[in-house]
């Protein structure tokens, strides 16, 4: 589903993308930015209890992971600084939004579901490094219950909607989070198997 409305959203974002463009704003500049929003308003805004205001400023914030694609198109071929830097600061966002979920839960004495948190942060961790283990052993590995954006939006509606009282959702939505996680972790793990089975042996560094 996020995959079908990435060209939509995408064709909101040219505009701004270009009028960024061209006033020599680079899509690496929007990365950091979209990521140090991010982290600013998660460690900020979560810890305190404020949930929903927290979460608007972050989705806000999340957008320039998509408009800095598309101001990497206009500029040209992407560059491999460039897909390295955005691969890297997305895992230190989602580290961010997690941390301070976890930390709001411990203020707060909830400590199972700090433990839930903990978990949903390593497992989103481990998701993306088997990912990207796979790709540079020469493998795919594009498989998966739970990948990025799916995790970010059940991890921020959740998030939100408890902000403006919605009971039992947040407890909910990390739980779900923390199964489909395990499960993409388990997927990726198989599917990296049988390609590694039945590729021809090859020396590795």
């Amino acid at each position: 589903m996020l995959k079908l409305l990435r060209p939509a959203v995408t064709r909101v974002l040219t505009p701004l993308g270009r009028a960024l463009v061209k006033r020599g704003i680079g899509p690496d500049a929007i990365t950091a930015v979209g990521t140090l929003g991010t982290v600013a308003a998660a460690l900020f805004f979560y810890p305190r209890g404020q949930l929903f205001a927290g979460t608007m400023v972050i989705t806000f914030f999340v957008l320039a992971d998509l408009l800095d694609g598309v101001m990497a198109r206009m500029t040209g071929p992407g560059s491999v600084w460039g897909a390295f830097l955005d691969s890297t600061l997305d895992r230190v966002g989602d580290a961010a939004i997690f941390s301070g979920i976890l930390l709001w839960f411990v203020v707060s004495d909830e400590m199972v579901l700090a433990g839930v948190a903990l978990f949903c942060l390593v497992a989103g961790a481990l998701v993306s490094y088997v990912k990207a283990r796979a790709e540079g052993l020469g493998l795919t590995c594009d498989v998966g219950l739970a990948e990025r954006p799916e995790r970010l939006v059940v991890g921020l509606v959740s998030i939100g909607l408890s902000g403006l009282g919605v009971p039992y959702i947040l407890p909910v939505g990390l739980w779900l989070l923390a199964v489909a996680s395990a499960v993409t972790v388990v997927q990726r793990l198989l599917h990296v198997r049988r390609q590694a089975a039945s590729a021809p042996p090859r020396p590795l560094r």
